[in-house]
C-alpha cells in the first residue's frame, strides 16, 4: 500500500469537504504556519483528535562514533516532538 502524497491528500480533503483543491491547500498551509509559530512561541500546538507538537530541550550527552567507536560529546539542543492523542491511538490501534 502506497503512502498518501500531499496531492492525494488535497484531493481526498477537497472531495470530502466540497471545497476546491486551492482552498484546501490554503487551509493546510495556514494550519502548518500556525502550528510552527505556536510551537515556537508557546512551546506546544494541539491538533484536536490527532495529537500535540511539543518543543522540548534535550540535555547534552555523550555518544559514540559508530565508525571509529570513539566517544564524542553531543551538545544540548531543542527538538520538536509529536505526541499522539489517545483518541487517535484508540482509532488506529
Amino acid at each position: 500500500m502506497a503512502k498518501l502524497s500531499k496531492a492525494q491528500l488535497l484531493n481526498v480533503l477537497a472531495e470530502k469537504t466540497n471545497m476546491s483543491k486551492k482552498e484546501v491547500s490554503t487551509l493546510l498551509d495556514t494550519l502548518t504556519d500556525v502550528a510552527y509559530s505556536e510551537v515556537k512561541k508557546n512551546g506546544e500546538f494541539t491538533v484536536p483528535g490527532l495529537g500535540k507538537l511539543v518543543k522540548k530541550a534535550r540535555a547534552a550527552r555523550q555518544g559514540r562514533n559508530p565508525a571509529t567507536g570513539e566517544t564524542i560529546n553531543i551538545p544540548a539542543k531543542t527538538v520538536v516532538k509529536f505526541r499522539v492523542a489517545k483518541a487517535c491511538k484508540d482509532a488506529v490501534l
